[in-house]
């Protein structure tokens, strides 16, 4: 017998996880000679050997695009993403209840990846403001210490003279002062000698 007609209701149940599908992954458009296309994501239940060879396909491209096992690598994260989707799809079909939540889960990732990514950039750019500075700040201090090197032999130079001068003025006047203390002994001794002259002369004319 032919199989019985489908209600409204059942074709509606029918459509509802592929709207859901739709709407987690949305269809890929695309126009080629002159006719649009539209590729929807397939509402075709997975089997145990479709996740295994969507592990072995994951491990494949991790491979092939050289994604590092470490640290931030965006080509990674955007194939553990593309599993993760598939993984979705595959979970929606049997329960889209559990396939919303695990979206929910995604999205809440994403943006924490996002937050997180944010927060890096912005780290990142003010290390390189604080190099920059940091550099400018060396740059400047170098200039200052040339300068300050350059006043330092400027006034050592200045102190050189100064010294120069006073030894220079120091040595005329013990010259000065030399000449006039032999010109005062000279003259003590003239007088000394008058002095004598004279008391010679006053004891001869005594005498007479």
């Amino acid at each position: 017998p032919p199989p019985p007609p489908r209600t409204a209701a059942a074709a509606e149940a029918a459509k509802q996880p592929q709207e859901i599908l739709n709407a987690i992954l949305p269809p890929r458009e695309w126009e080629e000679e002159n006719q649009r296309w539209v590729q929807e994501v397939s509402s075709a239940p997975s089997t145990r050997l479709d996740v295994v060879r969507l592990q072995e396909q994951l491990d494949l491209r991790l491979q092939q695009r050289q994604a590092r096992e470490t640290g931030i690598c965006p080509v990674r994260r955007e194939l553990y993403s593309q599993c993760f989707d598939e993984l979705i799809r595959e979970t929606t079909i049997n329960c889209a209840e559990r396939g919303l939540l695990l979206l929910r889960v995604r999205d809440e990732i994403q943006m924490t990846i996002a937050a997180y990514q944010t927060l890096y950039e912005s780290s990142v750019a003010f290390g390189m403001r604080k190099a920059l500075q940091a550099e400018q700040d060396k740059s400047d201090m170098e200039k200052r210490i040339a300068e300050l090197e350059e006043e330092k032999r400027e006034l050592e130079r200045q102190v050189s003279e100064q010294k120069d001068k006073c030894e220079a003025i120091e040595k005329r006047g013990n010259e000065r002062r030399q000449i006039e203390e032999k010109k005062h002994t000279e003259e003590v001794q003239f007088l000394k000698r008058i002095n004598q002259q004279l008391k010679v002369s006053k004891k001869n004319r005594n005498s007479k």
